[in-house]
């Protein structure tokens, strides 16, 4: 592992780390979206405490600094990613940014869940598969209106579609795709609660 690849590694991270629903909130609304809501800093609880205006490009950057990470800093060391070593690379510095979401330094290591982030890493690996995924939330949403139920179900078809939807996919993916609906269904551990408890609250 090389100096570059390391400081890559730290650059994804702290990449990760910025807390975009903090920052708007605090800048331009004098809000910490932390303190309000479900208490989460991602662009869900940024639509729910400052609305559309701000959850937007909160929404749009947790995605593009995922995608930033997997795609354009592995493209340094992989003008190809038809290769387990450049996928491995990929996901990798995608896993170092969404580590950085969950625990920034740059807003005392309390953030967001890490959904948005990973759908950006998600269409840098596999489109088909993301766009997939997405559709899966979509439906989810307009079907129950509960946006953290939507993210699980979709975040549990991600493995699904890359292990059985598109078989072609590299198997370091496959495994990644598995601890990933892992991870996000344990960032939302209270939102399993509230919905056990039916106390989750829906859009629209």
């Amino acid at each position: 592992m090389t100096a570059e690849f390391i400081a890559c590694i730290l650059i994804s991270y702290l990449l990760g780390s910025i807390p975009t629903a903090v920052w708007v909130g605090k800048i331009f609304y004098q809000k910490d979206v932390r303190d309000f809501g479900s208490g989460n800093a991602g662009a869900t609880n940024t639509f729910r405490v400052l609305g559309a205006k701000a959850g937007i490009p909160v929404l749009l950057f947790d995605v593009i600094k995922g995608w930033f990470c997997a795609y354009v800093l592995a493209r340094y060391f992989y003008p190809s990613f038809l290769s387990n070593p450049a996928v491995n690379t990929q996901i990798t510095f995608g896993v170092a940014a969404i580590v950085g979401h969950i625990y920034p330094i740059f807003a005392g290591f309390r953030g967001g869940k890490g959904v948005a982030t990973a759908l950006g890493i998600i269409i840098a690996l596999h489109v088909e598969a993301s766009f997939s995924c997405f559709g899966v939330f979509l439906v989810m949403l307009f079907t129950t209106r509960i946006v953290s139920l939507s993210s699980m179900v979709a975040a549990v078809s991600f493995p699904l579609f890359v292990g059985f939807v598109y078989p072609e996919s590299y198997h370091s993916l496959v495994v990644f795709s598995i601890v990933m609906s892992f991870l996000i269904i344990l960032t939302h551990t209270k939102n399993i609660q509230r919905l056990v408890r039916g106390e989750e609250k829906k859009i629209f």
